[in-house]
């Protein structure tokens, strides 16, 4: 009985890993051997410096970057931005709380997770919802340069006690909100004071340049730094020049400190791509001079014909195997719940 016991045990210990082999991590060892496997997990990280969980079959996931848009125009702008398990910000208070709430809800981000409110610049459209969203947000301050908070209490009609949650920024100074940290950096735009973000986590860049009227040096810089741009696209140019609005709007919007047309957007994000650069959001279109659709073909086009393999957002096998996804906003609802993978 002993030289059977013996020679089950040598069949048993043949079937354990050697110092040096890699341990699949399905494999269940007998309980008697059950710490030599755990010892073997151990010296495999020691030797190799790779980090193994110690239990078998535990997988680390990567962490993964959350992006809503709730609405991109001049009806309205806000977005929350935030990574999966962790904390997160909201940019732009343009959209109705009670819209924003809803969607976090019906995608499973807690309020208490919201650490602040991030504000390009003092238009109503980016503004006019911050006091009500502060409110309800239990751990948010409220990040903007002390020009955008002065111009938000001369210009609309919002309580004082909004200042009780300002923390000032300045422009290329990073600071840290949630679990980014935050550079702001100057565009060009005719607000009292105007920037865009890069939210850095880890190795990924998430920048947002949105209200331009021409690309800024500073704002280029910052861009050519994305992994993942919300940039403006607001207009068709024969749209706009044939459309109803007074030809002072017209100059407005065309003017260095107006916005983007869709064409200026195409042409500098061809020349500017790169394979870091996996995914694009157009923002900001305008509902009465542009479409979606206008949008994405001659973005798209003008990527195309620079040889890069475009795919969409909708999270498909092929869009996943293209080289950048490309998308627009969504003017008056919220997008879907965007998951993108950071370093």
């Amino acid at each position: 009985m002993a030289t059977n016991r013996r020679r089950r045990s040598s069949r048993m210990l043949e079937d354990l890993p050697g110092l040096f082999d890699e341990v699949d991590p399905e494999f269940k060892a007998p309980d008697p051997y059950r710490g030599i496997i755990d010892e073997h997990r151990k010296k495999q990280t020691s030797t190799t410096g790779l980090k193994l969980d110690i239990e078998a079959g535990d997988v680390v996931p990567h962490r993964q970057l959350q992006f809503i848009s709730f609405g991109s125009g001049s009806s309205g702008n806000c977005s929350y931005i935030g990574i999966a398990g962790e904390n997160g910000i909201i940019v732009d208070a343009g959209v109705d709380a009670a819209k924003v709430f809803e969607a976090l809800e019906k995608n499973a981000i807690p309020l208490d997770r919201i650490t602040g409110i991030l504000l390009t610049h003092d238009h109503g459209d980016h503004v006019r919802y911050a006091y009500p969203l502060l409110r309800k947000l239990p751990k948010a301050a409220l990040y903007c340069t002390p020009r955008v908070i002065t111009g938000i209490l001369r210009k609309h009609s919002v309580s004082k006690r909004i200042k009780d949650f300002h923390k000032a920024i300045y422009k290329e100074f990073a600071f840290e909100a949630g679990p980014f940290m935050v550079t702001p950096f100057e565009v060009s735009h005719d607000g009292s004071d105007n920037v865009g973000f890069c939210l850095t986590a880890g190795e990924s860049n998430f920048v947002i340049a949105t209200d331009m009227g021409e690309i800024s040096p500073r704002a280029d810089f910052y861009i050519r730094k994305a992994n993942f741009l919300m940039i403006e696209s607001n207009y068709d140019a024969a749209m706009l020049a044939a459309g109803s609005y007074p030809e002072y709007l017209k100059a407005r919007i065309r003017g260095p400190q107006g916005h983007l047309n869709n064409t200026v957007t195409a042409s500098y994000l061809a020349s500017i791509w790169g394979e870091h650069l996996t995914d694009i959001y157009l923002c900001h279109l305008s509902l009465d001079n542009n479409r979606p659709e206008i949008a994405l073909r001659v973005v798209g086009d003008a990527l195309t014909n620079k040889g890069i393999k475009v795919g969409d957002a909708s999270g498909s096998i092929q869009s996943r195997r293209a080289q950048v996804r490309l998308s627009a906003l969504p003017r008056l609802d919220p997008s879907p719940l965007y998951i993108l993978r950071i370093k």
